[in-house]
């Protein structure tokens, strides 16, 4: 089975900032089954949830709290909870692909018939998150067929 790498950057603002990239991901989506995101850095994650102003809010404000403490990383670098929290959230998500079907009307007097398209098989509320841990920085996302 063959697969196909797609790679886009994000630069982010903040130290935490939630991105949604799902949009960018669905662009590159075609043949296979699922896809594979991934984000190459420790300090960055990948989720998928509901995205809308007030939970963005309160993801940034739960990401900033949940790891405050003293940690012998901080000495080095003083990023030890954006490397916590990216081994606890996790760096990529599968997500799987749908069959997207559309009507082609007849043109000169060619009979009916559908082509298949595909699409992101998320939940009415679900979008694809990139999660700055440690920003501002420019992130590499790779979306992967599988």
């Amino acid at each position: 089975m063959s697969s196909k790498n797609s790679e886009f950057f994000v630069e982010t603002r903040k130290r935490i900032e939630i991105v949604d990239i799902t949009d960018e991901i669905a662009k590159r989506i075609d043949e296979g089954n699922a896809c594979l995101v991934f984000v190459a850095h420790a300090t960055a994650a990948i989720i998928i949830n509901e995205y809308e102003p007030n939970i963005k809010a309160d993801y940034e404000k739960f990401f900033s709290n949940l790891a405050r403490g003293e940690w012998m990383h901080n000495s080095i670098d003083n990023n030890a909870e954006a490397h916590l929290l990216s081994a606890l959230i996790s760096p990529s998500v599968v997500v799987p692909i749908k069959d997207k079907f559309a009507k082609i009307w007849p043109v000169r007097k060619l009979s009916n018939f559908r082509y298949k398209d595909k699409k992101l098989d998320l939940g009415t509320w679900q979008r694809i998150m990139l999660v700055e841990l440690d920003g501002p920085r420019k992130r590499k996302i790779t979306v992967k067929m599988i």
